[in-house]
């Protein structure tokens, strides 16, 4: 063979040879696995997230098998994305929302007496606790050493914020967090904005001078609900710069009210009566007084601004038990069209 030949030959079997090592580096670089270069793939079923909530940080699985949730918060928006539960006090769970009659999820009672040897025997992979359950989370901890406990209670009487910034960016925490550990975010985002778009409506609506009056009707009786105070209607007050008609010292933060009478109330003469029904949200409400008819019933609060123009808001009927953000959406929607009127 001619040199010139040659070199030519070996040229060209070079360049072959290089080319064939570049397509074998490309294809091994498409078919690297996440695990091989570190990153965790968020698809596996091995996939976590990190959550925080009113312990610190917790790792949950993405997608747990074996849910039990405790929190009044969570029901209706767990629910409306099919999430299975295993076990719930289901006596605290309205009837509106499929969980309260499903046979198949674990009935855990109340927070007054619950069973939860029903959660230890439930073997979860994430526990949610909040709201009345706060108190046993270091139990239901012990109970189940190897599920993921999270505690998304609200506290609305939190010093270092007002009550109504804690409901706001409670909801708004719990919604995103429940959205990241089932793989539902956009939904989670979707409730959130609802949320925002009926605070900023139930804002605007409001004349900024009219004065309001909440209050809780329990067992047939009326009892005032204070500014700042409870889970429901004393946060409104920070959220909406509401003006109310009767301020006192040391207001109780227990869900029936403070013991205030009805013509103290009336005294006030207030502009806007705000009432939740109590009895309403219970599941036990056949001997029960609407809450309606105790106010319309009461002889000292007929002369009033609220009542002869007739001025009045009655909260969804579940919302003592149904404490989602989705029933606030709703309240705040129902106020904007109230105050509008």
């Amino acid at each position: 063979m001619k040199k010139g030949h040659f070199f030519r030959l070996s040229f060209s079997v070079a360049i072959i040879a290089i080319f064939a090592l570049m397509l074998a580096a490309c294809s091994n670089s498409n078919n690297e696995t996440p695990e091989s270069n570190g990153q965790e793939d968020d698809s596996s079923e091995d996939a976590t997230v990190e959550i925080t909530d009113a312990h610190g940080t917790v790792t949950v699985p993405v997608n747990p098998e074996n849910v039990v949730s405790l929190d009044s918060r969570s029901f209706e928006t767990l629910a409306s994305w099919d999430i299975e539960l295993v076990a719930a006090p289901r006596d605290l769970i309205p009837a509106g929302i499929p969980y309260a009659d499903d046979e198949s999820i674990q009935n855990i009672g109340n927070h007054r007496e619950p069973n939860l040897e029903i959660i230890a025997a439930a073997d979860p992979e994430l526990v949610i606790v909040g709201q009345r359950f706060g108190g046993f989370y270091e139990e239901i901890k012990a109970l189940v050493p190897n599920a993921a406990v999270i505690d998304l209670n609200i506290d609305v009487s939190e010093e270092a914020d007002t009550p109504g910034d804690n409901l706001v960016n409670g909801f708004k925490d719990i919604t995103t967090s429940l959205g990241l550990i089932f793989d539902k975010s956009e939904e989670a985002e979707q409730l959130i904005a609802d949320f925002d778009q009926a605070t900023d409506a139930a804002k605007s609506a409001y004349n900024g001078t009219d004065t309001i009056m909440s209050v809780v009707v329990s067992g047939g009786d009326i009892n005032f609900s204070a500014p700042q105070s409870g889970r429901v209607w004393g946060p409104l007050y920070d959220i909406f710069d509401w003006t109310p008609s009767l301020e006192i010292d040391h207001a109780s933060s227990d869900h029936q009210g403070d013991d205030i009478s009805v013509e103290a109330i009336a005294e006030t003469n207030p502009d806007w009566i705000f009432v939740m029904d109590r009895d309403a949200g219970t599941s036990s409400t056949e001997d029960t007084v609407p809450a309606q008819d105790v106010i319309d019933n009461a002889p000292a609060l007929q002369n009033t601004t609220a009542i002869t123009e007739e001025q009045l808001y009655y909260a969804p009927a579940d919302t003592y038990t149904n404490e989602s953000i989705e029933t606030f959406i709703k309240m705040f929607e129902e106020i904007a069209d109230t105050l509008a009127q």
